[in-house]
């Protein structure tokens, strides 16, 4: 059973393990289950590609539950690795800068939510950097994407680099509040 942290780390995950045909997508219905005494939150969806039935089953761990945009407390994920979170996190911040640089500063507002997603995928990255550690250990990489993104630049999982990012996103989500002001 998949042990998750939050709602939102479930749906990351889901959208991260694509079907066997390869859509990533799919309409999920969302249910909870009592199996043997232990919760479990299903997701179940036909896939739009290919018409096959998707079903993810999560059980929460005994961390607090976390706020949106985060993905979960203190402790690393159990189900998706530091590699996929780095790819999540430069996605959006590649998306989101192009269209930062696009838009009308009055506007940037719209563009907030999609920044701090990618700055709390950044914080989850330097979850798995062990105490003292100056950089993620190869062992940690545990999905074919997290390895491939660790072989292509192992240098992007130090705490050097992680930490310069991570600033670099608080600073971009604190020109968005400067600039575009929540209202009221």
């Amino acid at each position: 059973m998949l042990i998750t942290r939050s709602a939102q780390e479930s749906h990351l995950y889901m959208d991260l393990h694509p079907c066997g045909c390869g859509a990533n997508r799919f309409d999920r219905e969302h249910r909870v289950e009592d199996h043997e005494g232990v919760l479990v939150s299903v997701y179940e969806g036909a896939c739009p590609e290919c018409g096959r039935t998707r079903v993810f089953e999560f059980v929460f761990s005994d961390d607090q539950p976390v706020a949106p945009p985060a993905f979960g407390g203190p402790e690393p994920s159990r189900i998706i690795d530091p590699g996929e979170f780095l790819w999540v996190s430069e996605r959006l911040s590649t998306e989101s800068s192009l269209r930062l640089l696009n838009t009308p500063p009055a506007e940037q507002r719209e563009i907030r939510p999609s920044v701090a997603y990618g700055a709390a995928a950044l914080e989850e990255v330097i979850k798995f950097l062990p105490e003292g550690a100056d950089r993620i250990p190869r062992d940690l990489f545990t999905s074919d994407l997290g390895r491939e993104k660790y072989e292509k630049d192992p240098s992007r999982f130090t705490l050097k680099d992680l930490t310069a990012a991570l600033k670099l996103d608080r600073d971009v989500l604190a020109g968005i509040d400067h600039l575009s002001p929540p209202l009221g």
